[in-house]
């Protein structure tokens, strides 16, 4: 028989506030963080963590002064990281030092400090940039980061797959821990893309929405940036057990696949065959009911899409399901976004209730699904939790309640 991974410890931190509850409760409420983007040389809209909201204040200079220069990724994931492994009961615990595996996603490195040191370099002339400038914007600079802060000593690293990043990272994470590779793995995703040369990109692409995220919704216009981390601490049941660890819920399976057809326009098959691996692994019958929390951009490519994978899959099934799609309220947060949708479902599960789809203004015929337009209560044992990633690269996840 294969190990269980249960989950018994969460921490996030987004536009819509600083730790998990904070972030359900914003959700579950209709609260919505997307607003003017007010940094120099952004003009939008986007989901973003005040100034005076940020990890500086709440991890101490003690916990910070051995990790030198950091740009704001790896803050979010430390944030993230101390919130998630202190509900966990794993701090000091032994477990860490050999036994404990970091895997964190990212789409991209520390783009501030990648955009400080250029505007050094290019625009001022300078011949030297920090010579911390390397360390501190590296993509696997929020895994090592973590690993230091935690003093874990088991395999560490990053992965990176676009928007599928941390969706990736967690269920390679699991299947470490059902394969007896270690008994605890903290794992989960940050990004901080909200730098001008990033936005720049993303606005040059021509896929962010000049006025809101409308997952599913007719008159959408694309996606909206955020920024952020969520991580979660998975272990074997057995472990977990064995030290008395409340759990939270189960993390039940994952599937994974690549369309191999396109660098940004979505292939239904691709997205499909993920869904279906992600069922066969948790052994899921497609007809039971899940809460399915959508990709969902409010783009005009995916969302179509996400829908037709997803009749294509359930069928005559679907409507025992509902759908939720919190990009609506905390924007895409690319690298993070997999295991930020996948918490907040898992909360969703937990309380009982599915947070509303923010800013709908009526479904197209090419995106009908069972969506949840409003606050519901729900009965749901299950959750599915889609990412599908430029490059065609796609993951999909699925929770237990315990």
């Amino acid at each position: 028989m294969r190990q269980r991974v249960v989950i018994t410890g969460m921490g996030c931190v987004s536009g819509l506030g600083k730790g998990v509850e904070a972030n359900w409760t914003a959700l579950r409420d209709g609260a919505g963080a997307i607003r003017p983007i007010a940094r120099e040389g952004m003009e939008g809209i986007a989901s973003w963590i005040a100034a005076d909201d940020s990890a500086t204040s709440r991890l101490s200079s003690t916990d910070l002064r051995p990790l030198g220069k950091l740009d704001p990724l790896s803050l979010h994931a430390l944030e993230a990281a101390s919130e998630a492994v202190a509900q966990s009961g794993l701090s000091g615990h032994r477990v860490l030092h050999d036994r404990t595996a970091i895997l964190m996603g990212c789409g991209s490195g520390g783009n501030a400090t990648i955009d400080t040191a250029y505007q050094r370099l290019y625009g001022q002339g300078q011949a030297k940039v920090h010579p911390q400038t390397i360390p501190a914007s590296m993509i696997a600079a929020p895994a090592a980061q973590i690993a230091m802060m935690l003093k874990v000593h088991g395999p560490t690293f990053t992965l990176s797959s676009a928007c599928a990043s941390s969706a990736h990272a967690l269920g390679e994470a699991m299947h470490m821990i059902r394969s007896g590779r270690v008994d605890v793995a903290i794992a989960g995703g940050a990004e901080a893309c909200l730098s001008q040369g990033s936005w720049t990109a993303w606005r040059s692409l021509g896929v962010l929405a000049p006025d809101a995220c409308r997952p599913f919704s007719v008159d959408r216009k694309g996606m909206v940036l955020g920024e952020g981390a969520a991580v979660l601490v998975l272990e074997s049941e057995a472990h977990a057990a064995a030290r008395g660890a409340t759990v939270i819920a189960e993390l039940a399976g994952y599937g994974a696949s690549s369309d191999a057809a396109h660098m940004t326009a979505p292939a239904v098959t691709g997205i499909a065959a993920a869904i279906r691996a992600a069922h066969e692994d948790a052994r899921l019958d497609i007809d039971e009911p899940a809460l399915i929390s959508a990709h969902g951009t409010g783009t005009q490519l995916n969302d179509p899409a996400e829908a037709a994978a997803m009749r294509a899959v359930y069928d005559t099934a679907l409507d025992r399901h509902r759908v939720i799609a919190t990009k609506s309220a905390h924007g895409h947060m690319i690298g993070a976004a997999g295991a930020v949708e996948f918490l907040l479902g898992v909360r969703s599960l937990v309380e009982g209730i599915a947070p509303p789809i923010l800013n709908h203004l009526g479904t197209p015929p090419d995106c009908a699904l069972p969506l949840v337009l409003s606050r519901q209560a729900i009965d749901h044992e299950v959750l599915v939790s889609n990412s599908f990633a430029f490059g065609g690269l796609n993951a999909v996840l699925i929770g237990r309640k315990p």
